[in-house]
């Protein structure tokens, strides 16, 4: 059987590189913190799927990132409506981003 590994590395890669390229350039930028890591205090949603797509690929890490933002929706959730509403941060959702230049 003829194996291509290029198949399953060239988009691991990219889309490793497109998220080391957010975490080092827009991240900083944007204004605010990952909700997860601001309700978790481990690891943002960028390292844990950068994590996922390295393990397990692009395809076989799809369904755990729709469950990792779904979380990160949720302890947004958590963190706007708890007693002391926290300020400066965002899911992934289509809120708009105020970079900071």
């Amino acid at each position: 059987m003829i194996t291509m590994p290029w198949l399953t590395q060239t988009p691991r890669r990219a889309v490793d590189a497109a998220i080391g390229a957010y975490q080092r350039h827009l991240s900083p930028r944007k204004g605010f913190t990952c909700a997860y890591l601001a309700a978790d205090g481990a690891r943002s949603c960028s390292a844990i799927i950068r994590t996922l797509v390295a393990e397990r690929g692009v395809l076989g890490a799809l369904l755990p990132t729709l469950r990792q933002f779904v979380a990160c929706g949720r302890a947004a959730s958590a963190l706007r409506s708890g007693p002391q509403a926290a300020q400066g941060i965002c899911c992934c959702g289509g809120i708009p981003i105020p970079f900071k230049f």
